[in-house]
């Protein structure tokens, strides 16, 4: 067995090696003034391969220290005094008094109040933030963050952090991450996890949509994937259907 041992160290170390230069070499070569990727790139740039490839390593890193996770996704522009901002806040602490580490993009809105509710409940608050050229700032409730270039890469962290992801009402965005992991899920991707919709005034009408045009009216869904995502309307059913139904 030690022989067996022996023969692999060097194997596991060279594999290590190399990651580590994969991100040196993409924290080294990155010019300053960094140009947009464009959809067909006339070259492949080094530095930004470098870079992309730094960027997952990091992000898996990250993302592999938390077993017990929960994803908050919801609008950067809710407001301090909105109910939404007050639920998702409460519904992190509770979970992170349960012991899920609070996974968010790190920002303003609902995510700074995930992040708030599980920091000030002690827990572990992550945020996955993105740069952007109107720079978005990191909140003030996180215990660790990263910061990507590429959404891409972010979305793949977001996507294979949790155990449970939970959406408040938002934008563009918010409804880009939801339809990405119901999507992964219905063409088994990724394992089925539980999808969390809070809010019934907002999510409602777009399920209402889903089952009329996608289901009934165009036969583009299966009956099945309608109950992929739940849709709650209290921190009380939120959490009660989480702590019921996550597996790590």
């Amino acid at each position: 067995m030690n022989d067996d041992l022996t023969r692999d160290a060097p194997i596991m170390e060279t594999t290590a090696e190399r990651l580590a230069k994969v991100v040196h070499e993409g924290q080294r070569t990155m010019p300053e003034d960094r140009p947009l990727l464009v959809c067909k790139p006339k070259k492949v740039e080094s530095w930004r391969v470098f870079k992309i490839m730094s960027e997952f390593i990091e992000g898996f890193d990250i993302i592999r220290r938390h077993g017990l996770a929960v994803s908050f996704f919801g609008s950067t522009r809710t407001s301090l005094e909105d109910a939404a901002y007050k639920h998702a806040e409460e519904l992190a602490g509770r979970l992170a008094k349960k012991g899920f580490a609070v996974i968010t993009g790190g920002s303003s809105g609902i995510m700074q109040a995930a992040n708030k509710g599980a920091f000030e409940a002690g827990g572990v608050s992550v945020g996955l933030n993105i740069n952007l050229p109107d720079s978005q700032v990191y909140n003030p409730y996180l215990t660790e963050k990263f910061s990507f270039d590429h959404f891409f890469v972010r979305k793949v962290m977001l996507t294979y952090a949790s155990e449970i992801y939970v959406y408040f009402p938002g934008g563009f965005g918010t409804l880009d991450e939801f339809f990405e992991i119901v999507t992964l899920v219905q063409t088994k991707k990724i394992r089925k996890v539980p999808i969390l919709l809070f809010g019934k005034k907002f999510w409602e009408p777009l399920s209402a949509f889903i089952e009329k045009e996608l289901y009934q009216k165009r036969a583009a869904i299966d009956e099945g994937d309608m109950t992929l995502y739940t849709i709650v309307d209290t921190v009380d059913e939120a959490y009660n259907y989480i702590v019921s139904n996550v597996s790590c």
